[in-house]
């Protein structure tokens, strides 16, 4: 035997023995897991972890696996071995340590559906070449001298069509809202016109396959939503092209800003909009429907937003002005109050998905590099040592207020108050919080100030929010309208060739 041969007669069984050294020393390394069940092989425990619950609460899924193993355990999810953390803490820490300890790491199907360059799904510097276009783009100037006026006038116009005694979907009509604001925002599209309105039947089709099981098959709202991807992203390519032909570009919508402020290719800059498109619309016209639907049982906080917002509109009429300004808005206080308890109670966004790149330990606990982590931000929201009375919409619990107007004991004083805010992250945290946080809270607070000087409201048919996990209405959250006598809404600002 030649010594070649003699060599590659010892490899298999010096690799075997390799192989084994290690997967005992990593063994041995990672022997203080998080206590958990790994469920079924491969499918693991997402089913029972993705089956629909309302959103006001964590669901059974996560209230037996905590009671059981405690606010960090082990499981299988995604396909994955998992880390699931409904402690505040770790939370923290996850978010925190972005790029270094933990990445993002979503499914492959988001990204397939979303795109490769989605800003939801990169990493590293092409996410923070990205990130930091949209921060400029959504600078604080732009809000305060742009964007507050062009958000009042898409409200105007929705709440406008709103007729006296009658029943709309309150849910739909939030999304009618976020999605005309955001597609002047970014394309300069009109609402009303053909090409909007084909635009966001496209739209539609494309969210319910974002939302859905990614089977790629003949009929399938999977597959229905690669389709209406294509077809959006058609629509951006043309849109893109008759802006590079004009000689003076328009650079108040992003599509203008980006072509002259940014090296992104072509395809970048498509999948930067789509996924601009989706994060805008969908979370705050889901926060809008939420505030609705927790306003209409709190008779209490209604009375105060509309003290606080007639106060405004007085003072608009006596200097004579009429559109609000960034003063306006920074006056609505326990507006912020309850736009803070919507998002803390209602949890647009219930989990993130992260994976360790390093081997971590947190409290004892080993959670070793490749596995994914499962920061569970509605579970810290709605955690009783962290927040009294969870489950209750107490807006005043965000003052720095002895007891609530409800009646059910202190809810705040300083120390809650600042104990709360340390682990309230509906926007997520660290390198990658949400970029439109400040615009999708003004988008809610000029809604709240129109919708509450200018109509009554109550629930047409039962209805609540589900998370599947993604949070929505089932009827879309019908609701009876009436006109506030003294408050008939002012079309003060005009809006030509717009219809809704």
């Amino acid at each position: 035997m030649s010594d070649l041969e003699f060599f590659l007669f010892l490899v298999p069984p010096i690799l075997a023995v390799l192989t084994i050294l290690n997967l005992f020393k990593r063994k041995h390394k990672f022997q203080n897991l998080p206590p958990g069940d790994v469920g079924w092989p491969f499918l693991g425990e997402t089913i029972g972890y993705l089956r629909p619950y309302s959103a006001t609460t964590i669901g059974d899924f996560m209230q037996d696996h905590i009671s059981r193993y405690g606010k960090i355990f082990k499981s299988n999810l995604f396909g994955e071995p998992t880390i699931v953390s409904a402690d505040a803490g770790l939370n923290r820490y996850i978010l925190q340590n972005e790029g270094r300890l933990f990445e993002c790491n979503y499914p492959r199907s988001i990204g397939g559906i979303l795109g490769k360059w989605s800003m939801l799904v990169q990493v590293g510097q092409m996410h923070r070449d990205m990130r930091m276009i949209s921060l400029n783009f959504l600078s604080n100037a732009r809000l305060r001298n742009q964007l507050i006026s062009e958000v009042e006038k898409h409200t105007v116009l929705v709440l406008g069509s709103w007729k006296q005694d009658s029943v709309v979907c309150a849910q739909d009509e939030a999304k009618k809202f976020t999605f005309n604001f955001m597609a002047e925002h970014i394309m300069s599209l009109q609402p009303g016109n053909p090409e909007t309105e084909k635009l966001k039947k496209e739209y539609i089709t494309f969210m319910k396959g974002v939302v859905s099981a990614p089977l790629n098959f003949p009929g399938t709202a999977y597959r229905k939503a690669l389709q209406s991807r294509s077809t959006i992203l058609g629509f951006i390519e043309r849109k893109m092209e008759e802006r590079r032909k004009e000689m003076n570009r328009n650079e108040n919508d992003l599509l203008g800003w980006v072509l002259k402020n940014s090296n992104l290719s072509k395809e970048q800059i498509l999948d930067l909009l789509l996924s601009l498109l989706f994060a805008g619309h969908e979370t705050s016209s889901v926060a809008i429907a939420l505030s609705i639907f927790f306003l209409e049982s709190c008779p209490a906080a209604v009375q105060q937003l509309t003290e606080e917002h007639l106060e405004i509109s007085r003072a608009k009429k006596q200097s004579g002005e009429t559109e609000l300004n960034w003063d306006d808005y920074k006056k609505m206080e326990f507006t912020q109050c309850v736009i803070n308890e919507t998002l803390r109670l209602g949890n647009v966004v219930r989990f993130l998905h992260r994976k360790a790149v390093k081997d971590v330990r947190y409290k004892g606990y080993d959670i070793p590099c490749g596995w994914k982590v499962l920061p569970v931000i509605s579970a810290a929201h709605l955690d009783p040592s962290l927040f009294d009375r969870p489950h209750d919409f107490d807006p005043w619990r965000w003052q720095n207020a002895e007891e609530s107007p409800l009646g059910k004991g202190g809810s705040s004083g300083t120390s809650s108050t600042t104990k709360s805010s340390n682990n309230f992250m509906p926007f997520g945290g660290g390198p990658r919080l949400c970029a439109g946080s400040e615009l999708a809270k003004l988008e809610m607070a000029i809604f709240i100030h129109y919708l509450v000087l200018n109509f009554h409201w109550k629930l047409a048919v039962p209805d609540q929010a589900f998370a599947y996990p993604y949070v929505d209405f089932p009827n879309a959250l019908p609701i009876t309208i009436q006109h506030r006598s003294s408050n008939k809404l002012n079309h003060r600002i005009p809006t030509p060739n717009s219809s809704y």
